[in-house]
């Protein structure tokens, strides 16, 4: 399940769902990203998420089949909000269950990994100097190139 969503999430709900029925999975791993007040040393008062809607779609759907051709996982729960958002906000939740741990672990972070420098999303933050557009940064592409 994969969505892009302006709304808020209940990571409860989004758990119960992705272990509804399934009895074979012996280990679920979510995050859950949220709005920092701080980034590149500035006071962070907001941020903004806009995207293309059938292109994120795309890109996130390729991500998760990346993922599933890499470990043995049985289900993927994504969620991307777009939109204004404050801080503390949640931004995105990746929940991966699998037979076994170390299959959830890895794929979560592998998700999380090419999430931050393939999907196409675009960030404007809001801070204490004004209103920037944000990049990927040097620790998202080496986390991603671990891969």
């Amino acid at each position: 399940m994969i969505k892009v969503q302006t709304a808020d999430f209940d990571v409860g709900q989004e758990y119960a769902e992705l272990i509804a029925g399934n009895t074979s999975a012996g280990a679920v791993v979510f995050f859950v990203g949220l709005v920092r007040d701080f980034n590149q040393d500035n006071t962070v008062q907001g941020l903004e998420l806009e995207h293309y809607p059938a292109m994120t779609e795309k890109v996130l759907h390729e991500i998760v089949e990346q993922a599933k051709a890499r470990w043995p996982i049985e289900r993927v729960r994504l969620i991307h909000r777009v939109g204004k958002l404050a801080i503390n906000d949640q931004i995105v939740f990746v929940a991966v269950s699998s037979k076994h741990r170390e299959a959830s672990f890895a794929a979560a972070q592998f998700l999380m990994d090419i999430l931050k420098t393939k999907a196409p999303f675009w960030k404007k933050e809001t801070t204490d100097k004004g209103q920037r557009w944000v990049e990927a940064n040097q620790k998202d592409e080496d986390g991603a190139k671990r891969w």
